[in-house]
């Protein structure tokens, strides 16, 4: 093989790597991906069936249930227009209260229930992540539309 054939054969190689690394690099990216879906798309049916993502919103006052002698717990959260049921087992962060802020990784069972795989709380009085204080704002104006009109239904707006 001449010099010049090599140096080709090299390059095509070197070419040839960096496109395989890069897509394997996308594929990772993509599986790991998780996806803010907010509770009223949740309830309505919009949301990934075949991947974990994301929900967040306000812990339902009264709502927490704590089975004795295990780490299981259910409770609701709510983006004030809507209300999906979370179970999670393990160890809830040291801030997370009914009527605070929470984040939840999981996925919807069969059954309408979100199985939680992991639960963040806020981390400060004032802090709450930004999609959930986008979602409770922007549901928060569609309660009030619906009390004024006298219909206050999961999953409706009149936009």
């Amino acid at each position: 093989m001449k010099p010049r054939q090599q140096r080709m054969l090299a390059v095509g190689l070197a070419a040839l790597g960096i496109a395989i690394a890069a897509g394997l690099t996308l594929r990772a990216f993509q599986d790991n991906m998780m996806f803010f879906v907010e509770i009223s798309d949740v309830v309505k049916g919009n949301h990934p069936t075949e991947r974990n993502f994301r929900i967040g919103g306000l812990v339902v006052g009264g709502s927490m249930q704590r089975d004795a002698g295990s780490l299981d717990v259910s409770f609701e959260v709510t983006d004030t227009a809507c209300t999906v049921p979370v179970k999670y087992t393990g160890v809830l962060p040291d801030l997370f209260r009914e009527g605070q802020g929470v984040v939840a990784h999981g996925r919807l069972n069969d059954d309408g229930i979100f199985v939680a795989e992991k639960i963040m709380a806020k981390h400060d009085e004032d802090y709450m992540a930004p999609e959930v204080a986008d979602s409770l704002s922007k549901h928060q104006q569609d309660i009030q539309k619906a009390v004024v009109k006298g219909s206050a239904e999961c999953g409706t707006s009149d936009s």
